[in-house]
């Protein structure tokens, strides 16, 4: 497949009648949550095509997680004016919610389009230096957002998708638990096939590996710190802990690499003079081999071992997930990272696709480029024009 660098005629026909226009909430911020405190301040510029617009507006909403409500109502009311759609709105939680939209009355389509509309903290506004988008979102997962809006957009516009082809799916929550995922599932949908936007760098993924989480909380007994012997130090007691999980050897396969381990958080203690009663730390498995339960017996065992009084307390556990690569055209990776794909239910093709490197995603240079963006577009076009012949 040929990806054209640049956006499809039709979609300046299909938008020329209402130019794309930011509304106030898009050109002043909106005030600040204390997890959105901005690293850099934002450069104003003049967005040149409907894509780049739609993005650059998309990322100037902050939607950490928990706090989405001001881009679902951005996307409602975009999606609703410009392409004529109609729109669906599920409570996940208090002013949260997932954003569904379709064209005509049936909500039953073939194929959906989805991504998250969350992102990890702190805000940093966009900004643009010649052909870097940056800002919290470029990449992770708002590039994928705005172009798959504009992929549709352009099919449509050319009579290629019809009233029961293609829906969008928009969620909360995918950085923290996937419970806007999750709650796709009580609304009785199937699909034949689902494309999921998260940076592949326009490679299409083959799989991506499994998860598995836990923490490990350490009691000890507190004291004055100059009197060391008569407390127990619940802080040594999780480093001893932890250092028994430097030494273990986890599975790996050809696939998906090796099985990763990282200690994501720690904390414990009340001040420096005092004995630390308790301490925890959060940590992340990348499961590419194995089973999680396998995974979670060998944790138990070392730590245990090391550590008989410490307790242990696991989340989640996925296995390794593959998916659906059978489109040509596209080069094929396998990614680390995990995905809302396991989260909804259901038997229908699962694609894994969009702009960006997830190298630089949850960092303060996040970024992404004006060609992959134009990119993209073009590639979920392809997706889904071949995902309806079949």
């Amino acid at each position: 497949m040929k990806l054209l660098n640049g956006v499809n005629p039709c979609l300046l026909l299909l938008l020329a009648p209402s130019p794309f226009k930011f509304s106030a909430a898009t050109q002043a911020l909106p005030p600040q949550h204390p997890l959105q405190d901005p690293l850099q301040d934002p450069l104003s510029i003049s967005s040149s095509t409907p894509l780049l617009a739609l993005h650059e507006s998309l990322v100037n909403h902050p939607s950490t997680t928990g706090l989405e409500a001001n881009i679902t109502t951005f996307l409602q009311t975009h999606l609703e004016s410009h392409l004529n759609l109609t729109v669906h709105t599920q409570p996940v939680a208090p002013n949260r919610q997932n954003l569904l939209a379709y064209l005509g009355t049936s909500r039953t389509t073939r194929l959906l389009l989805t991504s998250h509309i969350d992102t990890v903290p702190p805000y940093i506004p966009y900004s643009r230096h010649g052909n870097a988008l940056h800002g919290r979102g470029t990449v992770d997962a708002k590039g994928s957002v705005a172009a798959q809006i504009l992929a549709f957009s352009s099919l449509l516009a050319s009579g290629a998708i019809h009233e029961g082809d293609v829906a969008l799916l928009y969620v909360v929550g995918e950085e923290t638990g996937g419970a806007g995922m999750g709650a796709v599932n009580d609304l009785g949908l199937s699909w034949e096939a689902v494309i999921f936007g998260e940076p592949t760098e326009l490679k299409l993924a083959r799989g991506h590996k499994g998860g598995l989480g836990f923490t490990i909380t350490a009691k000890g007994r507190a004291g004055h710190s100059g009197y060391p012997e008569l407390g127990t130090n619940a802080i040594d007691v999780l480093v001893r802990a932890l250092y028994a999980l430097q030494g273990l050897k986890l599975p790996s396969s050809k696939t998906y690499g090796n099985t990763t381990l990282t200690v994501g958080k720690i904390s414990g203690g009340v001040a420096a003079n005092v004995i630390p009663e308790s301490a925890f730390a959060t940590v992340s498995v990348r499961v590419a081999a194995g089973t999680p339960e396998g995974i979670q017996e060998l944790i138990e065992r070392a730590v245990l071992a090391a550590e008989p009084g410490v307790e242990l307390s696991f989340s989640y556990g996925i296995g390794p997930i593959p998916l659906d690569y059978d489109i040509e055209g596209f080069e094929t990776t396998v990614v680390s990272y995990g995905t809302d794909i396991p989260r909804l239910k259901g038997d229908h093709k699962k694609y894994l696709y969009g702009p960006g490197s997830i190298l630089v995603a949850h960092s303060d240079h996040e970024h992404l480029t004006v060609a992959d963006l134009e990119a993209a577009v073009e590639g979920y076009k392809t997706l889904i024009l071949e995902s309806l012949k079949r």
